[in-house]
């Protein structure tokens, strides 16, 4: 089964949050638990890119495959799993960037205890205290199964999924006529190509939510999902929501106190992502909307 993520043109703006204090995707890293270390990463994890001929053919080949290789340098220097990741990427002709990425039931009461097991930081400490090690049903919707990403399965070492995953982990699609193609200068008028393949590459590891996509099982973002305490913005969180109507602010907490990002859910696009903000100045890799001419990181 393949979870599609959709990194949409910006539509109308709505109240969001000021920009966090947390990098990214060392947020994003975190949820899907790839344990972050505090120095660089020995070469262990690996993104393989492999370009479409629509990449290849184009007259800014060498510029474009050069930018999603400084997207991919990111990862590779932060990510200390033993992990291999495949990407295909490839250009289109419409919208900004997609993902396509397969998605694997896995049993709960496996992926929670991968998670103890796998446990090694603060942050991964303060996330499974909101999480039963004994349970056997996610506590977002009691189901027995959640839906994992293929190099997330991997890194927390889930044997089940070895023996029938898919060797293409993803594939990311680029509209590269409206991209400013390298960061050296970003036109007003033209979004980050960058940053819009670090959004899909998120996506590709790990992050996603099954709200709005019909799919069985929660996934691993949504286990993070709170209600807002106050109208409008996430300054504070109570208990967990898992709710897909459009009207209800939920925010991202990995410890159930602290909002760290406000989930798209109240706008377009994919619930998954963080709700754009109205200063442009605090855009986001992971913003539901791109925003030209910033060039988050």
């Amino acid at each position: 089964m393949k979870e599609k993520g959709k990194f949409p043109l910006p539509c109308s703006e709505t109240p969001g949050l000021k920009k966090a204090s947390f990098p990214t995707p060392a947020l994003v890293l975190s949820l899907a638990y790839f344990l972050l270390p505090a120095t660089p990463a020995n070469a262990s994890f690996i993104i393989t890119p492999t370009w479409a001929s629509n990449i290849t053919s184009d007259a800014n080949a060498a510029t474009i495959e050069a930018t999603i290789n400084a997207a991919i340098a990111i990862y590779q220097a932060k990510i200390t799993n033993n992990v291999t990741v495949n990407i295909t990427f490839q250009e289109m002709s419409s919208g900004l960037g997609s993902s396509s990425t397969p998605v694997y039931g896995i049993g709960y009461s496996a992926y929670v205890g991968a998670l103890f097991s796998h446990s090694s930081s603060v942050d991964d400490a303060a996330a499974l205290v909101t999480l039963n090690r004994s349970a056997t049903l996610d506590p977002v919707d009691s189901q027995s199964s959640v839906f994992l990403k293929g190099p997330l399965a991997r890194a927390l070492g889930i044997g089940t999924f070895n023996a029938n995953h898919a060797t293409m982990d993803g594939t990311i699609s680029l509209y590269t006529s409206v991209m400013n193609l390298s960061r050296a200068g970003n036109p007003a008028g033209l979004y980050d190509l960058q940053s819009v393949v670090s959004h899909e590459i998120d996506e590709v590891l790990g992050l996603g939510s099954s709200l709005g996509q019909s799919l069985s099982y929660s996934m691993p973002e949504d286990l993070f999902r709170y209600a807002s305490t106050s109208g409008g913005t996430c300054s504070g969180v109570s208990g967990r929501s898992y709710t897909a109507t459009t009207t209800a602010n939920s925010c991202f907490s990995i410890n159930g106190s602290t909002s760290l990002a406000q989930f798209n859910n109240t706008g377009s696009g994919d619930y998954g992502d963080w709700l754009t903000p109205v200063n442009t100045a605090n855009a986001r890799v992971q913003d539901a909307s791109g925003t030209p001419g910033h060039s988050p990181t």
